[in-house]
């Protein structure tokens, strides 16, 4: 083939130079001469970069990265294992200290973290698992991918209204949704912003509910001391660019509990019988795993390997090693990212406490310490403007806004013929559909665009004076 002829002819050029020049052709050389010239691109890459008031947009949320994030995705992509390796073991080892948890199990997604959590809980292998036709406590403010795996696992959602200015589910409507087939409660963390946790995992225990919290906005954010995602039987988390780190797409699952982790192992690795976390193989390809041919089923042959048998209807959820190597950097960076978002998030309450008759401001309960998603807000009925009027005039001003995603998820098209049971008239859920919506506080905003924001926040409502 003509491209094969000429990289040939090309390498063997670079070889003769390179030996011409005393050397030898040495792996370690080579990619240190890679990361050299990533170095330099980022350098000139970063130069292009430049915010013009009124031109360049403020987004909502981003990635926050340099060139060291760069230089260990190709140093996987170099390796070419590409599906999860080294960076793998690297990146649950650094996250499940940090958290203070036992496992921690890497897939493609924060939905996916979600659909893994509830299956789980169906399993064959627990000793009361749920069932068909339970039901599982949610939030009618919510995200989408928090709702579907109910549906989807044939439970049926029983909806909460929420609280305005935290958006969590309101912990006395909680209570009075329990009933005989009650089996769990799905939470999240809206915005970043803690559950009132004490209060939710008493009820959980004497109801004997599982929990799963969604924490897929709420990384770094902690109630009572403790980091949210490691209260309940599971924790999920999102590392979609938007969140609080990024792997492009992917996404974890953590819990304690060591049944409930190879449960999870199962469902995202095919459902097969192979759950070690630690594999063998991972470490030496050429070993052979002493488990591959012992375990024993009814309807199988004795020999039949490990890697082959199915004991869980499952998928393929994992994310790539190169995902991983690009986390791994960004847990790093999580301390610093934690310190901007907390420090945007109070340049913007101060401001809005000016505005006051307008807004109705967020809040978080005592013992919490939330890292904040967003910043957000919600315009009073008595205000002398709506809320598509700040929206709109933001928008206009290239500051980037979004809503408190699906609102009454109720609502949504899809949603509207599905089997549930609702608590109350989810009077506040209602009001956040109509007047909330939420402004950014990520890293990426700094002393300029906040100086801008800032501007344009006096700028409308001096409008209104």
């Amino acid at each position: 083939m003509i491209w094969r002829k000429d990289y040939e002819k090309q390498f063997i050029g670079m070889r003769r130079t390179w030996e011409d020049r005393g050397g030898k052709m040495d792996k370690r050389k080579i990619k240190e001469q890679i990361f050299e010239k990533i170095i330099e691109y980022y350098a000139l890459k970063k130069e292009e970069e430049r915010f013009v008031p009124g031109e360049s947009k403020v987004h909502f949320a981003g990635r926050v990265y340099d060139y060291k994030e760069m230089i260990t995705m190709v140093d996987a992509v170099l390796d070419f294992w590409l599906t999860l390796g080294k960076y793998d073991h690297l990146f649950r080892d650094v996250f499940s200290k940090f958290l203070d948890v036992k496992h921690v199990i890497l897939v493609n997604s924060g939905s996916s973290a979600n659909l893994l959590a509830i299956s789980a809980l169906k399993s064959s292998q627990l000793e009361h698992p749920l069932k068909k036709g339970e039901e599982v406590i949610t939030p009618a403010a919510t995200f989408p991918t928090t709702l579907s795996p109910i549906i989807q696992n044939n439970l049926i959602p029983v909806f909460v209204d929420i609280e305005l200015g935290t958006y969590n589910i309101n912990v006395k409507e909680l209570e009075s949704a329990i009933c005989e087939k009650t089996r769990a409660i799905f939470l999240p963390h809206t915005l970043g912003n803690p559950n009132e946790m004490d209060v939710i995992m008493e009820i959980a225990a004497e109801n004997n509910l599982y929990v799963i919290e969604d924490a897929c906005d709420a990384l770094g954010s902690k109630y009572d001391g403790r980091f949210l995602g490691t209260f309940g039987d599971f924790g999920t988390f999102s590392f979609y660019p938007a969140h609080h780190i990024t792997m492009g797409e992917g996404g974890a699952i953590v819990t304690n509990n060591d049944s409930l982790s190879s449960i999870v192992h199962s469902m995202r690795d095919w459902g097969r019988a192979c759950t070690c976390p630690e594999c063998i193989l991972v470490k030496d390809p050429n070993a052979m795993c002493p488990l591959r041919f012992s375990y024993k089923t009814e309807d199988l042959p004795e020999d039949y390997d490990k890697r082959y048998i199915y004991i869980h209807e499952g998928y393929n959820l994992k994310p790539t090693d190169i995902q991983a190597a690009l986390g791994y950097e960004q847990l790093k960076k999580f301390p610093d990212f934690m310190k901007k978002r907390r420090q945007n998030f109070e340049i913007l309450y101060d401001e809005f406490s000016k505005y006051e008759d307008y807004f109705i401001l967020p809040y978080s309960l005592p013992k919490s310490e939330p890292c904040w998603f967003a910043f957000p807000i919600t315009v009073r009925e008595n205000a002398r403007f709506k809320r598509r009027d700040i929206v709109q005039f933001l928008e206009r001003n290239n500051i980037e806004t979004r809503l408190l995603f699906a609102g009454n998820i109720l609502n949504q098209p899809a949603y509207k013929n599905i089997a549930y049971r609702k608590v109350g008239n989810l009077a506040n859920t209602n009001k956040a559909m109509k007047h909330t919506f939420f402004i950014g506080v990520y890293p990426g905003i700094g002393e300029e665009e906040m100086k801008y924001i800032l501007e344009k926040i006096r700028e409308f409502v001096w409008r209104y004076k």
